[in-house]
């Protein structure tokens, strides 16, 4: 299954070969901690934007959202742990 957002990548996320159903995990959760880190980044950018242009209020929730995405990424590299 291929999806696409609103920027130039695609996601792959069946990976077709011969891996382990635990190796295809890890390259799964390796990809997403990537893309999900790409994206804080982008946020907490855009947050900084949004207070220098006198919008604190929606920097305040770009802050919390950049937040949430690093916390996501927490779950996913304890997942990843477990399958060492």
């Amino acid at each position: 299954m291929t999806h696409h957002h609103d920027h130039e990548h695609h996601h792959y996320h069946e990976v077709k070969s011969e891996l382990t159903f635990k190796e295809k995990m890890i390259k799964l959760l390796d990809h997403w901690m990537k893309h999900n880190q790409d994206h804080a980044t982008t946020y907490k950018d855009w947050a900084e934007k949004a207070k220098v242009n006198e919008l604190p209020e929606i920097g305040v929730l770009l802050e919390e959202v950049h937040d949430m995405t690093l916390q996501i990424n927490d779950k996913f590299k304890k997942a990843a742990e477990k399958l060492d």
